[in-house]
């Protein structure tokens, strides 16, 4: 079988050399398109199940939450375990699939469930899936840098202007903000002035609620122009808020400034981040989607911020904290280096050994070759390339080589002996 492709090949090299070309081609394209990443994802297919529920404990959470979400995701197709985790006013469960699972069609089968799970969990109560992203997915981090802004301002810079941008970003999963302060508005309710009012929580609750909120009215026909009413309610500061009207005694409205303290503040928090030691500082990691190009993913990130700094307030700056492609381009840089001295090095010692040019052409190039149609299978299969392929590819040189120089080698002895 063998001596009959070798045959043909003799007879057919114009046949030879094109499918080589087109193999080559198609390696360089796959050379290309392959994603790059430094580190290989040995991830599990999961899907994680969040659910919050504020001032709850850990074990309401355990027994409300946690247990009817994982005993509802039980029994769905390919789930190789379930994990639920409870903690103070959140509950997660990690579902996890077989390997080689889709996990968009793992998404849909755990959002499947959700629907039915939803009814045993309590009023109010909503489970969101997580980020469609893996373990190794936050390859970005930064901060927002502004002198004379407080924590409270630079978190919602980061929240309703720096996120959203940066999420429409190709290939971003989702940007989670961290630190700082996230404003609120907080009604401090005096106890005594409640029980002297007789007024309930619910009661002071449905009228914060009631409003805060724009209400539409008729339309008025007047002198032959629609004109429609509506209410607008939205509260915008303080003040708004401490006029709310509670309950009445007498003729007398109790507004909410009468039995509340209405202040600015931060939203609860379970930690804060620090940078250096140098201080609390707020920002954002940006997390790739599944199966995404790290390194493309990242240079959209950069240039999608230069925009952004466009339209943040004066003195406020980006900060990276952590790059993920520094540490892909100098695994790539130090493979290509590596691939490039051992090509040179084989190169060197085939010619020296076999001291013919022309043969040593052949083992020369099958190494770059092999190399480049190896691309071939590593984008078919939907790896990455990273620190792991190319140090594997750099160490099968030597079995390239090898076997070149014995083919060649027994091509020499069969001339000799036939001559």
């Amino acid at each position: 079988m063998i001596e009959r492709l070798i045959s043909w090949s003799i007879r057919n090299r114009f046949t030879v050399t094109v499918f080589t070309l087109g193999l080559l081609g198609w390696g360089i394209y796959a050379l290309m398109h392959t994603p790059v990443d430094a580190i290989p994802d040995l991830s599990d297919v999961q899907v994680i199940v969040f659910t919050e529920w504020p001032g709850r404990g850990p074990q309401v959470i355990e027994d409300q939450i946690t247990f009817p979400l994982v005993s509802s995701l039980q029994g769905i197709p390919k789930v190789k375990d379930i994990r639920g985790t409870s903690m103070f006013g959140m509950s997660f469960v990690y579902v996890v699939f077989e390997d080689g699972t889709d996990p968009y069609w793992a998404r849909s089968r755990v959002l499947e469930r959700l629907s039915y799970a939803q009814k045993q969990l309590p009023p109010d109560v909503v489970p969101t899936l997580g980020p469609d992203a893996t373990g190794v997915g936050q390859v970005f981090w930064y901060t927002l840098e502004g002198k004379g802004y407080d924590l409270g301002t630079l978190r919602s810079i980061q929240d309703w202007y720096v996120k959203f941008a940066l999420q429409d970003v190709p290939g971003v999963s989702e940007v989670a903000s961290f630190g700082g302060f996230q404003p609120q508005y907080q009604v401090r309710l005096d106890p005594h002035k409640l029980t002297y009012y007789h007024i309930s929580l619910e009661q002071v609750i449905q009228a914060i609620q009631e409003n805060n909120r724009d209400v539409g009215g008729s339309v008025i026909d007047l002198n032959g122009t629609n004109y429609i009413v509506r209410g607008l309610g939205y509260l915008k500061k303080l003040d708004d808020l401490e006029q709310i009207p509670v309950a009445t005694v007498g003729s007398t409205p109790i507004l909410l400034k009468d039995i509340a303290q209405v202040q600015m503040g931060g939203d609860h928090r379970l930690g804060f981040t620090d940078e250096n030691g140098q201080g609390e500082v707020v920002g954002g990691v940006v997390i790739m989607r599944y199966g995404a190009n790290a390194d493309a993913v990242i240079r959209a990130v950069k240039e999608k911020m230069k925009s952004v700094q466009a339209g943040l307030p004066p003195g406020v700056e980006f900060h990276i904290a952590y790059d993920r492609s520094t540490l892909i381009e100098s695994a790539i840089h130090s493979i290509q280096h590596t691939l490039i001295e051992e090509v040179i090095l084989v190169s060197i010692i085939i010619i020296v050994f076999l001291f013919h040019v022309r043969s040593a052409l052949v083992a020369i190039l099958t190494i770059p070759i092999a190399v480049v149609i190896s691309f071939i299978f590593i984008h078919w299969m939907g790896f990455n390339s990273n620190i792991m392929s190319l140090s594997g590819i750099a160490i099968a040189i030597g079995v390239i080589a090898d076997a070149s120089i014995v083919m060649i080698e027994n091509a020499h002895r069969h001339l000799t002996e036939n001559n």
